[in-house]
């Protein structure tokens, strides 16, 4: 017997495994039986066995997949399970991992449900590219759902607290049983005319058939074809229906549809007041500086004035004249001064101030100076000048003194 054909245990687990992974049908499928060995743990996952006349399945649904579950279970229910069937490698044993319960009869309407929702969404029904965006200040909104119940009530209530100046307008839709999906197609389509702000589609929480109007074709297609905004706010927020994916926007209940729809006016009014005061200062700030330019501009026209520049070319002339004059009183004592200089030397060459000290000025008979006793001869007539007149005068001698 040869060993290198054996393989362990874990490795043939491990491939079973992926035998399994790899079957589609195994991974998408859908199994009805009866629920036995329930047992709800405290780590939130649920244990039961499904079984049938003649064979029985393991079945676990984790705590994470418990919102595909809208029921208590309980023993000898008959369910059907959607999940995908996978091996357990430590203990060798495969089971079903459950993500979706529903209670036995309503399967058709689950698998009719896939089949659209899968459907549309290949045509492109519910493409992101095709999403309109809700307006943030709505005044005019449409809504179509029952005129009566706690739907519409909540919305009204929300949308007069949130902002009682929208506007609100009702079509009072059948939202349940026959004939349901005509009346909300043709709220839409008569709400879509009026050009509104956006529309709010739905209905308070239900069980899927009193929600399968929502599932129709016919309201799908009218809420991708219609062009005003569409929130769909159907069932509680566990509820998924056709519309949702169909729709704008989701809410998962009415009165989050109102939220979405219907702005918080004191909100409005607390951005319009930053606005106000922001744009104040800013006003204010540009005033200033356009105060501080035209200033600037009055101070270089006021310069650039002909009066101003006549008053500067006065003040210049007469700072010229006052230098000027200074200059002259300056230019005159210096010129005094050298004249008592010139005076003071002047006197000592003058020949009065020689005769006033007692000397005289003697000319001969033709009025010439006598320097010398050499040009006078005994007997000629000579003048004799003093300070205050003139002496005529014989020489009676003439005498040469020796040096």
């Amino acid at each position: 017997m040869e060993k290198r054909n054996a393989y362990t245990v874990s490795k043939i687990n491990q491939y079973i495994k992926n035998m399994f992974l790899s079957d589609y049908a195994l991974n998408r499928i859908y199994v009805k039986g009866e629920v036995s060995n329930l047992k709800y743990h405290t780590s939130g996952h649920i244990y039961f066995t499904l079984k049938d006349e003649k064979s029985q399945m393991a079945c676990v649904m984790f705590a994470g997949q418990r919102s595909g579950l809208r029921f208590r279970m309980t023993e000898g229910q008959n369910i059907i399970v959607f999940g995908n069937i996978s091996v357990y490698e430590r203990d060798g044993k495969y089971q079903l991992y459950a993500s979706e319960i529903i209670l036995d009869g309503l399967g058709s309407l689950y698998e009719k449900f896939e089949q659209l929702k899968k459907s549309l969404e290949q045509e492109g029904l519910f493409s992101k590219e095709h999403k309109k965006p809700i307006p943030f200040y709505a005044k005019k909104i449409g809504i179509v759902t029952a005129s009566t119940g706690a739907a519409i009530q909540d919305i009204v209530n929300i949308a007069a607290r949130r902002n009682p100046y929208a506007e609100l307008i009702l079509y009072p839709a059948k939202v349940q049983g026959e004939g349901a999906a005509q009346t909300i197609v043709e709220g839409i389509k008569t709400l879509d005319a009026l050009k509104l702000d956006v529309l709010i589609v739905g209905r308070g929480g239900g069980s899927i058939e009193d929600l399968w109007a929502f599932n129709e074709e016919s309201v799908a297609r009218a809420l991708f074809q219609c062009k005003t905004p569409v929130i769909s706010a159907v069932g509680h927020e566990t509820d998924t229906t056709i519309a949702d994916f169909a729709a704008d926007l989701r809410a998962p209940t009415p009165s989050a549809g109102a939220e979405l729809a219907v702005c918080n006016i004191q909100e409005v009014f607390a951005v319009l007041e930053d606005y106000e005061t922001n744009l104040f200062r800013l006003m204010e700030r540009k005033i200033q500086e356009k105060r501080y330019q035209l200033d600037n501009c009055r101070l270089r026209l006021a310069h650039q004035s002909p009066a101003f520049q006549i008053q500067q070319h006065r003040q210049y002339a007469s700072d010229l004249e006052e230098k000027l004059n200074d200059r002259m009183k300056q230019v005159l004592e210096k010129k005094k001064h050298q004249l008592a200089l010139y005076i003071e030397k002047m006197k000592g060459l003058s020949p009065l101030e020689k005769l006033s000290k007692g000397y005289s000025f003697v000319t001969d008979g033709q009025g010439n100076a006598v320097k010398t006793v050499k040009t006078i001869k005994q007997g000629d007539a000579v003048t004799i000048a003093v300070t205050d007149g003139k002496i005529q005068a014989v020489a009676v001698a003439v005498t040469q003194e020796k040096r």
